[in-house]
């Protein structure tokens, strides 16, 4: 086996490009540790002394106020709902878009992509968009949350790559063997393009699952606010559901049960992203590649 020579300036660009990555990767590991290590500590000790490796200083407690209060519970199933809901919705609409479109012999085609690139610059705004969710009816309703959103415009342009990327000869002999569209489309289309459906699906799941500004806009029942809204009031507005916190309203006891269920309420909603990453990275890395560069 040959051996590689490094001139001095080799050595010296490959030693920068380790330190550079030494720190993008310490940039990412050390903040999660933090919090990691922080949702196990007792709240006067952090707030007071800050981490500490202590076996005493540790407890449990955060996590079991998390998951003995219903507003949490509820919110977290909401957001894993409507996430799937949205993630499926987004997958199965961008699809039934990008076969037309990565049709050569689809009527207008240039003009359809150039309206749908318009749409990513320019939007209605908030206002009308509010009013057109009320003027439906769907103000206070989940489907406020997933139909809006189930068709977008990146998704479709990486989809539309993939699915032109496909053999012609493949379909062409479909269409010889007597398959219509629609037969293609679910025979053939979808079992191909797996990989950029899991990307997709990936993308509108983690997109909903952070999302928390259309639900404080147009979500007003508190059994059907998602995780995110419920994280928001007691993280940011440090407003403690009513039953952490019993009769001791004092403010001093308010900020130590917010301490307390901060860095375990981070964790607990980030979970699901964490353990669904590594069953998709093997059709998000396939998909992003083929659905960036045709061919």
């Amino acid at each position: 086996m040959n051996s590689v020579n490094y001139t001095g300036r080799d050595s010296f660009f490959k030693l920068i490009n380790s330190l550079l990555l030494a720190l993008v990767i310490a940039s990412i590991i050390l903040p999660v540790a933090y919090i990691l290590i922080a949702s196990f500590m007792d709240p006067n000790v952090l707030i007071n002394q800050g981490i500490s490796f202590n076996a005493k200083d540790w407890t449990l407690q955060s996590y079991l106020k998390v998951i003995a209060d219903p507003a949490i519970v509820r919110g977290f199933i909401n957001s894993f709902l409507y996430s799937t809901a949205f993630g499926v919705m987004n997958v199965l609409v961008t699809m039934s878009a990008a076969y037309p479109m990565s049709r050569k012999d689809l009527l207008f085609r240039k003009p359809l992509i150039a309206f749908f690139m318009i749409t990513m610059f320019f939007g209605g705004g908030l206002v009308p968009t509010y009013l057109l969710i009320r003027n439906i009816g769907l103000l206070d309703s989940p489907l406020a949350l997933i139909l809006p959103g189930s068709l977008s415009v990146g998704h479709l342009l990486l989809a539309t790559v993939f699915v032109g990327g496909l053999p012609d000869e493949m379909l062409e002999a479909a269409k010889i063997d007597g398959a219509n569209d629609i037969q293609i489309f679910f025979k053939m289309i979808l079992p191909l393009s797996k990989p950029i459906m899991f990307v997709i699906f990936l993308y509108s799941f983690v997109g909903m699952w952070n999302s928390y500004f259309e639900a404080m806009i147009y979500i007003s029942s508190p059994e059907l606010e998602p995780l995110q809204l419920v994280l928001r009031r007691i993280l940011v507005q440090n407003q403690p559901q009513a039953n952490m916190i019993g009769a001791q309203t004092a403010m001093a006891e308010m900020k130590k049960i917010a301490e307390l269920i901060k860095y375990s309420t981070i964790v607990v909603s980030s979970a699901p992203l964490l353990i669904m990453f590594p069953f998709f990275q093997k059709y998000f890395e396939e998909g992003v590649i083929r659905g960036s560069i045709k061919g």
